[in-house]
């Protein structure tokens, strides 16, 4: 997605080219880009905040400002606008011994959030719903003024820090992300090339984790890590946030290969469905993996995508009722994730609740053995 902030018009461009690229290539048979659109869910948002882009647009790229078409229509900065999941899980982790400990994953929204008086974009509600709603795996939100990419977490853990290196614990899976977009990028790894401003990200291969930047609370890459299965990262494009129309072919070019790199790397890691004895997917499923404290869980159907970098992993996959199973996974360098299926069996408690729910609140062979015994009862009373 593109334009959370208005005013950085270039990734909204860029996915609209984006969007005319895959379908020409696909039309014309590109064995690529074909692949890609029939194994991979593709969704494009190019403008997320379009009042914020019309206020700059009247200003245009020679009188727009830092500012200008930034924020929404009522002066909210929708990229930071999501709700703070990271501190009530850091709290939990110091705490140690909770009574009733969060969760590594699928964090709840607060229910303040949620309320109407709540300081919350539509728009932000409206991604919020849309994350619920779908199973993403892997997003990039496209933004302007530099040229880097970003990873969670944003937020720094020690809260009277401005900037402190503060790694999720998939890190070496996000900094495996951002790599294979600055990688492959025409100018972002490029030692010759001019800083855009005073950061010098070189030394990181034009990648940064955010909260060694400038840390913030709330943004939205931090809450579809600890609030869905989606691995998030922001793209910032270019240096200029609202270039003129003739630097657009140059800077599509620039990007053009990073794009299509990041989106396939949506199939790096493992996959696979949950199911019961019967062959049933099981929905909210958790697949967890050893020495990794971040779970996933399984769509409505009992599948599941788990990003990882190349190496051997010990998966297990639990789910309430059932058994856990746990298998070995091994993830390779070629394109494709490996298929990862589990298959759980009732718990003993689980079972015996099952047939009850089946044959009633007693056993079936006591039920059977009543009428005989009041027979028998009337015959001894005769």
């Amino acid at each position: 997605m593109a334009g959370a902030h208005g005013n950085e018009v270039l990734g909204r461009e860029l996915l609209l080219l984006l969007v005319q690229f895959l379908c020409q290539e696909y039309l014309a048979g590109n064995t690529r880009i074909v692949r890609l659109v029939e194994e991979t869910r593709i969704h494009i948002v190019p403008s997320l905040n379009p009042d914020g882009y019309e206020k700059a647009s009247e200003g245009g790229s020679e009188l727009g400002g830092w500012s200008l078409g930034r924020w929404t229509h009522d002066g909210i900065d929708i990229n930071n606008n999501f709700p703070d999941l990271n501190s009530p899980l850091w709290e939990a982790e110091a705490r140690q011994s909770s009574p009733r400990p969060v969760p590594n994953h699928h964090i709840p929204v607060p229910e303040w959030f949620l309320s109407e008086n709540a300081t919350v974009a539509a728009e932000t509600r409206a991604v919020i719903a849309w994350m619920e709603k779908v199973p993403f795996v892997l997003g990039g939100n496209l933004q302007g003024g530099e040229l880097v990419v970003a990873y969670p977490y944003d937020m720094a853990r020690s809260p009277w820090k401005t900037q402190e290196r503060t790694p999720t614990p998939d890190d070496h899976v996000f900094r495996w992300l951002a790599y294979a977009y600055a990688s492959t990028h025409r100018l972002m790894t490029d030692a010759r090339r001019r800083v855009c401003h005073t950061e010098d990200f070189q030394k990181e291969d034009g990648t940064v984790n955010g909260a060694s930047w400038h840390t913030v609370a709330g943004s939205l890459n931090d809450f579809s890590y600890l609030h869905t299965n989606c691995f998030e990262l922001s793209i910032y494009v270019g240096c200029d946030k609202f270039p003129h129309e003739s630097e657009l072919p140059e800077e599509w070019e620039n990007n053009r290969e990073s794009l299509i790199v990041f989106m396939e790397q949506v199939h790096r890691g493992i996959k696979g469905l949950v199911t019961d004895s019967h062959g049933k997917g099981i929905p909210d499923a958790i697949i967890s993996v050893e020495g990794i404290n971040h779970d996933v869980r399984t769509a409505s159907d009992g599948d599941y995508w788990r990003l990882l970098n190349p190496g051997e992993y010990v998966v297990t996959a639990k789910a309430d009722g059932f058994s856990a199973s746990t298998k070995s996974c091994m993830v390779g360098y070629d394109m494709g994730a490996t298929r990862c299926d589990f298959r759980l069996g009732r718990t003993n408690l689980a079972r015996i609740r099952e047939i009850m729910e089946t044959f009633g609140r007693q056993p079936g062979s006591l039920r059977a053995r009543q009428p005989r015994l009041r027979g028998r009862k009337r015959r001894q009373r005769g």
